[in-house]
C-alpha cells in the first residue's frame, strides 16, 4: 500500500523563462492566477491551450516553453499558464478550500473558464501532477460535472505522468524525500543561501537545491515558501491515489489523449509501459476517442527543460492540425 505523507502546519521543476513579449498576468477574485502567453499579439486568438504545472511548481515555470510552443503554431493560438491551488500566486487564495485533491484542482480550472466567460480550452497540457489534473478535468467534463454547456478538450497532453496509482516502492522516492525534508525545515526559512547549502548537505543535487531556493519569496525581512506546503502534500497524496486507466481505455468521443513518456524518466515501471503500449495499439470503435503514446528522447522527468525542442517537435504538428 502506498504510504501517505502527513500534512503539517509537491514534479520538482527546473526552469528558466524569458519576458518578450511580456505575458499578461491576471487573477479574477476567487479564481486561479494565470499568465497569458502569445507567440504574436498582432492577431486576436481563436484557439486556447491550458498548461498545468507539476507539484511545487507554478505557471511561470512554463512561460518560456509556452512562448516557444506558441511561436511554432499559427498566430491565433494563446497559451494560458495556470497556477494550481496551493501553488504560485494561487497559494494566497483563501477561497480555494479543502479537500486539496485532483477533483477540486480540476474544478478550479473549470471555474476559471466560467469566471472569465471564456470558451472551453481546445487543448489541455499537464506535466507530472498537472497531468493528472488534466485527466481529471477531461473526466469531469465528460461526466457533465461542470454543467451541460461545456465542450471537451480536443486534445489532452499528459507529460511524463503515470496514469494509474503510484506506489513509492516502484519509484525513486525522491519526491517523498523532498517533501519530508521541507516539512522538517524551520519556518520562516533563514535565507535562500542557507536553504541551498542545507539541501546540498543532505545530499540533494545542486540543480534541485537551487530550484527550491527559487521558490522562496520575501515576506518583510523573512523568506517564506511561494507555495502552501500542507495543501501541496494533500494534492500529492491525491495524485498518487487517483487511477485514470479507465479513461485511457475508453477516451471520450472526439478527444485525443497523448501520453508523452520521457526516455530517461524514473517514473515508469515495465508493467505500466507495456499496458500503455497495448492500449495505444488496440483497435477502437467510432464512439471512442484516441490514445497516443510518444517517447521523448534524451530527457528525464523535466521534459520542458531537458529537451524542450524535442517536445515541441512532438506536440506542435498535432496541435496545429486543430486550426
Amino acid at each position: 500500500m502506498a504510504r501517505t505523507l502527513k500534512s503539517k502546519p509537491g514534479s520538482l521543476l527546473l526552469h528558466r523563462f524569458t519576458t518578450s513579449p511580456p505575458p499578461v498576468r491576471r487573477r479574477f477574485t476567487h479564481t486561479l492566477a494565470f499568465d497569458e502567453v502569445r507567440g504574436s499579439s498582432d492577431k486576436p486568438y481563436t484557439l486556447t491551450a491550458f498548461i498545468l504545472h507539476g507539484l511545487l511548481g507554478s505557471g511561470r515555470n512554463w512561460r518560456s516553453f509556452s512562448r516557444s510552443l506558441a511561436s511554432s503554431l499559427p498566430p491565433d493560438w494563446r497559451m494560458v499558464c495556470i497556477d494550481l491551488r496551493n501553488h504560485g500566486r494561487s497559494a494566497d487564495i483563501k477561497e480555494l478550500l479543502p479537500p486539496h485533491n485532483m477533483e477540486n484542482a480540476a474544478k478550479d480550472v473549470a471555474d476559471l473558464v466560467k469566471a472569465n466567460d471564456w470558451k472551453w480550452p481546445d487543448v489541455v497540457i499537464g506535466h507530472s501532477m498537472g497531468g493528472k489534473v488534466a485527466l481529471q478535468f477531461a473526466q469531469s467534463c465528460a461526466r457533465g460535472d461542470f454543467g451541460q454547456s461545456i465542450a471537451l478538450p480536443k486534445q489532452l497532453w499528459v507529460l511524463d505522468s503515470v496514469p494509474g496509482t503510484v506506489d513509492p516502492v516502484n519509484t525513486s522516492g525522491e519526491v517523498e524525500k523532498v517533501l519530508e525534508t521541507l516539512q522538517s525545515l524551520p519556518s520562516p526559512i533563514l535565507s535562500r543561501k542557507w536553504l541551498v547549502e542545507h539541501m546540498l548537505k543532505l545530499g540533494f543535487s545542486k540543480a534541485l537545491s537551487e530550484w527550491l531556493g527559487s521558490n522562496l519569496k520575501k515576506s518583510g525581512e523573512q523568506e517564506t515558501w511561494a507555495f502552501n506546503l500542507e495543501g501541496a502534500i494533500q494534492m500529492f497524496d491525491s495524485y498518487r491515489d487517483r487511477d485514470f486507466w479507465p479513461l485511457l481505455e475508453r477516451p471520450p468521443e472526439g478527444m485525443e489523449i497523448s501520453i508523452v513518456r520521457a526516455e530517461n524518466s524514473d517514473r515508469w515501471d515495465p508493467d505500466t509501459i507495456q499496458r500503455l503500449e497495448s492500449l495505444s495499439t488496440r483497435r477502437v470503435n467510432e464512439t471512442e476517442g484516441k490514445l497516443l503514446v510518444d517517447i521523448l528522447p534524451k530527457s528525464g522527468h523535466w521534459v520542458h527543460v531537458e529537451n524542450p525542442n524535442g517536445l515541441i517537435e512532438i506536440m506542435s504538428p498535432r496541435i496545429a492540425s486543430l486550426a
